[in-house]
């Protein structure tokens, strides 16, 4: 959001150098909330660790923390006659440490000052921004145990995601404190909750340790800008514990998740992202159909080698039923290969409509269920699926990411988990596909 000054301040960039929240307000033009702004004065220890509910706005702040940092070369004074300066984003895969790096390239977009100060930008090797003032911001990923910066020396590191990180007090310990060393330089971490897991030690002893540690909690709904209804509809249907850890940012037990962490990360580094059909390639497909407040969801499974790769997604509410069978009709020419539908209740007229295309009905029931998404967690824990890092509405109240989505699914709470129900499905036709052997419980539709 623009921030529209009521006064005009004298010597902006001046008055910069010891406040970043003028910063942001004058030259980068957009007002931090309350709790943004409490993080900008006080996150100025050797460690500092920001702890909130998704969509609190960290990306956003971190990135204009990068770029104070950068543009004034913040540290300590005994270095300031070292030319270099050098700043770095880092988590758990490549795609998320970037997340904040676009964050960073979106404030300077029209700051026409700043862009002044830009001398390069890359993105291979990984993503570079160079200042003229020798001031380097780099994105880079955790990844086997930050082997990838070993050698390298730094003066402000952020790790983004760190309660996710499968190595977390190597990493941190081990690895980026050593490269802060040469410059008594300064780290964030921040994150979402995962748990009462390595970050939440983290938290603990930074919070009693307040000479060399600076930790902040925040809710979700401190963010004015996120939609009301949209976080309270979120609180209705979410367990106490989703609410408790991913919107009020609160450190809770780890509950009944049928996907580990590691399953995760190793499905992600397996991805090789979404893309067309290919020639001689064989595919499945998985529909879950919306249910009054849920999604229909398509996702789409490349089975010709193994890991499989998720090639395709959709997802989508409130959509008339000719319009949904189309969209799965042309889900079908798009890919062929068999599409498995979910045909609990309304489900069976859907199949109905859809004898042209002849789909695999799946009846939902306690025993189905249980069996579907066992199948799901084998096929993530041997490695067997590539999954891209996927998000839709980026900064609004629809906010949806399948990796959160992945995360949150247990065996008590599900029903709102559509993308992760058709992933579901489509490993479970996979079956089928790749052994040519029909499965029990599959029924195709006919009229």
């Amino acid at each position: 959001m623009k921030y529209k000054p009521k006064r005009s301040v004298h010597n902006p960039w001046r008055l910069s150098v010891t406040d970043p929240v003028t910063f942001c307000r004058e030259i980068l033009e957009f007002e931090p909330h309350e709790g943004q702004q409490r993080w900008l004065k006080n996150s100025t220890r050797p460690q500092n660790l920001l702890v909130t509910g998704n969509r609190w706005g960290k990306s956003r702040i971190q990135a204009a923390k990068f770029l104070h940092r950068a543009i004034y070369r913040i540290r300590d004074r005994r270095y300031d006659h070292i030319n270099r300066y050098r700043a770095m984003n880092i988590s758990i895969t490549q795609d998320q440490s970037s997340i904040i790096f676009n964050n960073i390239l979106a404030l300077i977009r029209g700051t026409k000052l700043i862009e002044l100060l830009v001398d390069n930008i890359t993105h291979t090797p990984f993503p570079t921004l160079v200042f003229g003032n020798g001031a380097e911001i780099t994105a880079r990923t955790s990844q086997n145990r930050g082997e990838y910066i070993l050698g390298n020396d730094y003066d402000y590191i952020n790790f983004d995601e760190v309660a996710f990180e499968l190595h977390p007090e190597y990493v941190v310990e081990e690895v980026l404190t050593m490269r802060l060393a040469d410059r008594c330089g300064m780290m964030d971490l921040v994150s979402t909750p995962c748990g009462r897991n390595w970050f939440f030690k983290k938290y603990n002893a930074l919070k009693g340790d307040k000479s060399t540690g600076y930790t902040q909690a925040g809710s979700t709904y401190e963010n004015p800008h996120i939609s009301r209804k949209f976080l309270d509809d979120r609180v209705r249907t979410l367990s106490a514990q989703r609410i408790e850890q991913n919107i009020r940012g609160m450190f809770v037990d780890s509950g009944n998740e049928i996907l580990n962490e590691a399953a995760i990360q190793r499905a992600l580094s397996s991805a090789t992202g979404l893309c067309p059909r290919q020639v001689d390639h064989r595919y499945v497909t998985g529909w879950d159909l919306a249910r009054k407040l849920t999604h229909t969801v398509g996702a789409t499974i490349d089975v010709t080698t193994k890991p499989y790769q998720l090639v395709k997604i959709e997802r989508f509410q409130k959509r008339d039923w000719p319009c949904v069978y189309e969209t799965i009709r042309r889900r079908k020419r798009e890919y062929g290969g068999d599409t498995i539908i979910d045909s609990t209740g309304l489900g069976d007229v859907v199949i109905s409509e859809l004898v042209d295309i002849a789909p695999i009905g799946f009846v939902f029931t306690a025993r189905s269920k249980a069996e579907l998404l066992t199948h799901l967690q084998s096929e993530f824990e041997a490695g067997h699926i590539g999954v891209p890092y996927y998000e839709t509405g980026a900064g609004e109240s629809d906010y949806w990411s399948l990796i959160d989505e992945l995360r949150e699914v247990n065996w008590i709470q599900n029903e709102h988990c559509d993308a992760v129900m058709a992933i579901a499905l489509a490993l479970w036709a996979a079956k089928s596909a790749t052994s040519k052997t029909p499965l029990p419980g599959f029924r195709i539709g006919e009229v």
